[in-house]
């Protein structure tokens, strides 16, 4: 760990903390919430040591990078923004590419939007989501989870960081990182949110205090609202996102996903991984590969799995 470089560049208009290591083709690592570049610790030391140049920047409102004030400023377009002017400040053509979580949602975005850029994409957890015509995207969560569910209660400014406030934010990390429930993640009124972030008992196997002291440190410096506001600006980016209304994402891509990951049970995402409408929104998709008993961590979870087939997916382009 000790090898990995940090700095700073100013990118987009935002300064953004980018770790690095290693030297050869550059791979890419997009994190979600709530997360870090750290949860790329362990594919960076592995891929630098295969060969590769491993690059994982803190987004935009996250950590160490800038956290611009308005939900407005955290569309798909901003995001993807920053990542392209990334790989410019890089001097970098091309990088191969690694999303989880939103930072998978901004990934497939990235190759939307600049498939020139991306050599090829491994997307762990989030399957490519077409564009609805007319029910945006929190609309959409609305109707098939109602007003409850996680990224519906995310919309309003302020109450989530009380609650979050409220409770100790190593707490808060060890509850998300340790979730392994395929459901879909609710908030009921008559249960108190504090009750619902409470962590476990014991901490997995793959996950460690040093790790969770690590976000804890970096989340009491920024706060939550940088990354709760890529979910504010969910329905913007929708509006936004017309002109791509219909096209495919054209650069070759491995998903992967655990079987246990909450994401399972988003509206979709089984058709997707049966195949009913991957090829023809992403006929370039090579494999998808299920990984049985894992949750939605799955970096953190299986690192040597999801490493072998990182480095056997690059290593063919």
């Amino acid at each position: 760990m000790e090898k990995i470089v940090h700095k700073t560049m100013n990118v987009n208009g935002i300064n953004m903390h980018v770790a690095e290591i290693g030297d050869g083709p550059a791979v890419l690592f997009l994190h979600g919430f709530p997360d870090l570049w750290y949860s790329w610790r362990h594919q960076m030391l592995h891929l630098s040591s295969k060969g590769f140049r491993a690059i994982a920047p803190d987004l935009r409102g996250y950590g160490d990078t800038d956290a611009p004030a308005s939900a407005s400023s955290y569309t798909y377009l901003h995001i993807v923004g920053d990542i392209v002017a990334l790989i410019d400040s890089l001097g970098l053509e091309q990088v191969f590419l690694v999303g989880h979580d939103f930072g998978a949602i901004i990934a497939w975005q990235l190759c939307l939007f600049r498939p020139d850029r991306v050599k090829a994409f491994i997307n762990l957890s989030v399957p490519f989501m077409p564009r609805h015509p007319y029910l945006s995207v929190v609309q959409g969560l609305r109707a098939a989870f109602g007003d409850d569910f996680y990224m519906c209660k995310f919309q309003e400014p302020g109450e989530v960081e009380g609650v979050f406030a409220s409770a100790e934010t190593a707490n808060i990390m060890r509850r998300f990182l340790s979730n392994h429930d395929p459901a879909p993640l609710i908030f009921p009124k008559e249960i108190p949110l504090p009750a619902i972030l409470q962590a476990p008992a014991e901490l997995p196997s793959w996950l460690t205090e040093e790790d969770v002291n690590y976000y804890a440190t970096k989340f009491d410096k920024s706060g939550f609202t940088g990354g709760l506001n890529y979910y504010r600006a969910l329905d913007l980016s929708w509006e936004l996102t017309a002109p791509w209304m219909g096209s495919k994402v054209v650069v070759p891509t491995l998903f992967i996903i655990g079987d246990q990951d909450l994401t399972i049970s988003f509206p979709g995402t089984k058709e997707f991984i049966s195949g009913g409408g991957s090829k023809k929104d992403v006929p370039n998709l090579e494999e998808i590969i299920i990984m049985e008993g894992v949750g939605h961590f799955i970096n953190h979870e299986k690192p040597d799995e999801v490493n072998n087939h990182m480095t056997e997916f690059f290593k063919k382009f």
